[in-house]
């Protein structure tokens, strides 16, 4: 535990994404099994511990520490891994030696939420404060070092100098502690043996396209389709086994069984979930009301019918197709629907278009519809993991804005919790401020250290780590689209949103209103 400790430590405290490969490549070179590979397990999203809640780890600390100084302290700190890794005391002689990272998995996944908090006091009593800080944010399962489940596996696929496509190939047909795995990678095992399971595919993504960027690309060599307003999702059908995936490689099938069911064999498809009523395709909001659901009941599922537009097709009858070009798995992919007309599914279609700006006027429209905007995707592009440069662009609809004002600020986390860096803005409906949105990126350094100057001078009521504020600071937020929402005062609430300017020049009195909100309601 004090080595995986260590790199915790060291990943927080480098920026840089080369230093973090180096640090995470030292510890799997260093580290033994399996401590290695419920480390890779953890930062990778796949270790998750349902015996240990936040709430009991407060409830130990509080029997050793006073609730009033505990209260201040983790008020001060803003984190509650690192409140308690600082202030926890342990007894004048530990009863335990540091336990190793198996250690704790094993014994954590054999315990129950009754004797679990009596093994994490022992370990904490054993542990030092660095010890103590990454014992709890891996129990947590908010590790939160800056290190993405992909920027792990790339760690990997360089200590190991093999290409990352083939990590991700073999990802889903191993488990933690990936013995195989690290077997394989190390010369001493063959390649762990995936065929025939309903294994994900590396999703390929778009770059991010401006206007600007537009004429400098040969329109003759694209194809455009509709960005659906959606999820996008892999289905795998391999011998009687069938996974909805989305696009990281998240099995989602459980909140989509109609989906599941429907899906017919041999195939391997790349689309855009839905929910789709007469034709017409929902809003996002609607989507959500099934994602947010581990099991879809009846009721949901016909209240929120779920649908694929398809995108492209990846494999069919046990032949990779990723190498062909996009235009050759384009029309492999009409062939194969035409013959089996899928239910729940149909084509998404290609847009006609000779010049750049008839492609402006159809993307003129794309918010009427409620579409996100454009994709291009180049004619000769096979299909690729990751956002390669060049073959598929994103163009998105303009962003919508609003003139919002502060109204309450909230510690971050990580590099960012001694920083008010979260940020709940609203508008006027009459003399009153109602809550539209809350955002926490969109700002330089520079900027987030003058909000979080701001925020401590103009506090005036205080709410554990959070702060409210005079109604005095204008906020130009950006975001995608704003929906009717019950579970806000105001009644909406945006998608996306983002700070896109501070106005420090503007009267919070010429904020807008919630009339100007209503009108943007998609």
């Amino acid at each position: 535990m004090e080595r995986f400790a260590a790199l915790l430590d060291g990943l927080i405290f480098t920026p840089a994404r080369n230093g973090k490969l180096t640090l995470i490549k030292e510890y799997f070179r260093s580290a033994p099994d399996p401590d290695r590979g419920w480390a890779l397990a953890a930062m990778t999203g796949e270790l998750a511990f349902r015996e240990v809640k936040p709430s009991q780890i407060r409830a130990l600390v509080l029997e050793r520490i006073d609730e009033t100084l505990f209260d201040l302290s983790y008020d001060f700190v803003g984190d509650l891994a690192e409140t308690v890794s600082l202030i926890w005391r342990s007894p004048a002689a530990a009863a335990e030696s540091p336990p190793r990272l198996k250690d704790i998995v094993e014994k954590l996944h054999a315990a129950t939420r009754v004797d679990a908090p009596a093994r994490l006091a022992g370990w904490l009593d054993a542990l030092d404060a660095t010890g103590r800080w990454a014992l709890l944010k891996l129990v947590t399962g908010g590790l939160r070092v800056g290190v993405s489940a992909r920027l792990a596996k790339t760690a990997l696929a360089e200590w190991a100098a093999v290409p990352l496509d083939d990590i991700e190939t073999v990802w889903h047909g191993v488990a933690p502690p990936y013995r195989e795995l690290f077997q394989w990678l190390e010369g001493r095992a063959p390649r762990p043996t995936i065929a025939g399971q309903p294994t994900f595919t590396p999703i390929m993504l778009a770059q991010p396209l401006d206007d600007a960027d537009l004429d400098k690309l040969d329109a003759t060599g694209y194809r455009a389709e509709w960005k659906w307003d959606g999820v996008r999702v892999q289905l795998v059908a391999r011998g009687d086994q069938r996974r909805l995936y989305s696009r990281s490689g998240d099995d989602i099938g459980t909140a989509f069984p109609e989906l599941v069911a429907a899906m017919p064999a041999g195939v391997v498809l790349d689309g855009e979930l839905l929910v789709m009523r007469d034709g017409e395709v929902a809003s996002f909001n609607d989507l959500q009301q099934r994602l947010n659901r581990k099991v879809a009941s009846p009721k949901t599922m016909a209240e929120f019918p779920a649908w694929v537009r398809l995108y492209d097709l990846l494999e069919s009858g046990g032949q990779d197709l990723r190498a062909l070009t996009f235009d050759e798995r384009r029309a492999r992919l009409e062939n194969w629907y035409a013959a089996r007309q899928p239910a729940m599914m149909d084509l998404s279609p290609l847009l006609p278009f000779q010049t750049w700006h008839e492609l402006k006027e159809l993307r003129a429209g794309a918010r009427g519809r409620g579409i996100e905007g454009i994709m291009l995707k180049r004619a000769d592009s096979a299909y690729v993991s990751g956002r390669p440069r060049g073959p598929w662009f994103k163009w998105k609809r303009d962003a919508l804005t609003l003139d919002t004002v502060l109204m309450y600020a909230q510690r971050g986390h990580g590099k960012r919790s001694s920083f008010y860096s979260d940020y709940t803005f609203g508008v006027w409906r009459g003399d009153e401020l109602v809550p539209v949105g809350k955002a926490y990126f969109g700002f330089t350094d520079d900027e987030l250290r003058r909000l979080d100057r701001w925020v401590r001078e103009h506090t005036t009521e205080r709410f554990g780590p959070v702060r409210a504020v005079t109604p005095e600071l204008v906020l130009e937020i950006a975001f995608d689209s704003i929906h009717r929402s019950t579970r806000h005062k105001s009644g909406v609430a945006m998608r996306f949103p983002r700070i896109h300017r501070i106005r420090w020049d503007k009267p919070a009195s010429e904020a807008d209103h919630i009339d100007n909100v209503e009108r943007l309601i998609s």
